[in-house]
């Protein structure tokens, strides 16, 4: 209730300045200032577009007085102990004018240091392409029973349970809306997935939420019939996440609801263990077999995985699975360290997984020179907010993006950082109904929509001011990047692209190739002989 404090005091004194003006004409005033304070808390409670001012009558205007006086301030009251205020305030901005499709254009040029180290800019032409659609679409699984036409911007994985039931239906809403995916995340399909119909990526975990055993493993019964429902478009089993790569998770007892416990299903009244590492699998080429199975099983569906990048001879093993059985995933999602919006120790979220760009390129390169890339369609997700930023992952590589912090600011987070606590001063992530009952699904459905959109709009225009005509075709040369007072130099100068085929010439002159890849296998997920001999070497 304190959230409603400011403004209870403010009807109460406005009331008894009413009774006592009668008797002293001062009081007046009192009627006047509380009674307009209280006029504004009413308002509050009454509007549906902002799910703070909804939850913190009042009290949310002081917030967003300080916002507005600057970064500075911000730093101080707001997001103390943040680096990156000046930077989230940015994103934030951007997602918010596009979610709210208000002019998003600005004067006086650039907010970056253009002659700083790693500004990066994507080449103008001087025959600029005239494109008619935004809705740029990657085919998944040709050949299959069921493929399907990705969009090249979709909703990253996070779960019912992480967020609210009101978040879900807001998200699944929006993905309606604007014909792109919404990833479950690994907490399963839950009822709030349903409502709105949008496609859906049931992403499965170490946990197998969702399809799972009373003992926590696999159920083909239970995945084949929740894998066939249409709204179902592609089936991708988590390695690992940005997040919190190798450490698995446990919602406390207290946490599982009635309603968790039904969509993951597991027993209310105990930790809900999401275990480090899978049980259905243990080799590269196991988990190759298990995507063929989830694959047969979903009825042709897409399959494929998603992984952090941690170990290369762990992704070597992967790949030269990949070739030697000839089983391969219909796509593999890349998640960077730098991305992840749950909740993790703080030496995970800082020190943890390789970042975004060097894990796409890693695998990226792996592909192409096993000539598997064409084969396998690959996408990223890592901080990923504008139209550049999807335009430098796929120059880099990629298909297509996942985000899921530019969707949450879409739902109107705040990054209050208060996730783990249950108490999301947005309705966003928490479990609590007083909480997130403010957030208003209609609404927010369409800002997830509207932000989407705006968002491969804006893609379109920098694709056409490239003189290009789609996202694929995109590469490493469109995209410049400042590396010192006096040096540009491209991506595809700054980064080594292996040809079509390399790896099954001999091993690439590249440290990463030449340390892993020859000793890397398909059998096992352990260290090569020579890691193996370093450590020994080490520990005499």
């Amino acid at each position: 209730m304190s959230r409603y404090a400011l403004y209870l005091a403010s009807v109460l004194l406005a009331l008894l300045s009413a009774a006592l003006a009668p008797l002293e004409r001062a009081w007046w005033w009192g009627v006047a200032g509380f009674g307009l304070l209280a006029l504004a808390g009413t308002l509050d409670l009454l509007q549906r577009r902002s799910t703070l001012r909804r939850n913190y009558p009042i009290l949310a205007h002081f917030r967003y007085g300080l916002e507005s006086i600057g970064p500075e301030m911000r730093q101080y009251f707001i997001e103390p102990d943040t680096a990156e205020v000046p930077f989230s305030r940015q994103q934030r901005a951007l997602v918010y004018q596009r979610a709210k499709s208000v002019n998003d254009t600005r004067p006086f040029g650039t907010l970056h240091d253009v002659y700083g180290t790693d500004y990066e800019w994507i080449n103008h032409s001087l025959r600029p392409a005239a494109i008619e659609s935004h809705d740029f679409r990657i085919p998944v699984g040709a050949g299959r029973a069921q493929p399907y036409a990705a969009s090249v911007f979709n909703i990253s994985a996070m779960s019912f349970g992480a967020l609210s039931p009101a978040a879900i239906r807001a998200l699944n809403r929006g993905a309606a809306l604007g014909g792109f995916y919404h990833d479950t995340g690994e907490g399963s399909i839950s009822p709030y997935h349903r409502e709105h119909g949008g496609d859906l990526v049931w992403e499965i975990g170490s946990g197998y939420f969702g399809c799972r055993d009373p003992d926590g493993s696999f159920s083909e019964a239970r995945f084949t019939e929740a894998a066939r429902d249409p709204q179902v478009k592609m089936v991708e089993v988590k390695l690992s996440q940005g997040a919190k790569p190798g450490h698995g998770g446990v919602l406390p007892a207290a946490k599982v609801s009635a309603e968790i416990a039904a969509t993951r299903g597991v027993p209310m009244g105990r930790d809900c263990v999401s275990p480090a590492a899978h049980s259905a699998f243990s080799t590269p080429r196991e988990l190759l077999l298990f995507v063929d199975r989830l694959r047969t099983l979903s009825g042709g569906k897409p399959a494929g995985f998603k992984l952090a990048i941690g170990h290369p001879w762990e992704w070597f093993g992967i790949a030269r699975a990949m070739h030697e059985t000839g089983v391969l995933p219909d796509f593999i999602v890349v998640d960077g360290a730098e991305g992840g919006t749950g909740a993790a120790p703080a030496e995970f979220i800082d020190h943890v997984g390789m970042p975004m760009h060097e894990g796409l390129l890693l695998v990226h390169n792996t592909l192409v020179g096993l000539n598997l890339r064409e084969r396998i369609r690959l996408a990223a997700a890592g901080r990923i907010i504008s139209g550049f930023d999807i335009a430098r992952t796929i120059a880099l590589g990629a298909d297509w993006c996942n985000a899921a912090r530019g969707f949450m600011f879409a739902l109107g987070c705040i990054q209050a950082r208060s996730c783990h606590t249950d108490r999301c001063p947005s309705g966003v992530a928490t479990q609590d109904p007083r909480r997130w009952r403010g957030l208003d699904v209609a609404d927010k459905g369409q800002r997830v929509h509207r932000f989407h959109q705006n968002t491969l709009r804006a893609l379109r225009d920098l694709l056409g001011a490239a003189g290009l005509r789609h996202p694929q075709e995109l590469g490493p040369e469109h995209i410049l990047r400042r590396v010192s007072p006096t040096e540009v130099r491209s991506l595809a100068a700054l980064y080594r692209f292996l040809e079509p085929g390399e790896l099954l010439r001999g091993v690439p002159d590249e440290p990463v190739f030449r340390q892993y890849w020859e000793e890397s296998s398909a059998e096992a997920f352990a260290p090569p002989p020579r890691v193996l001999a370093l450590r020994a070497s080490r520990s005499l």
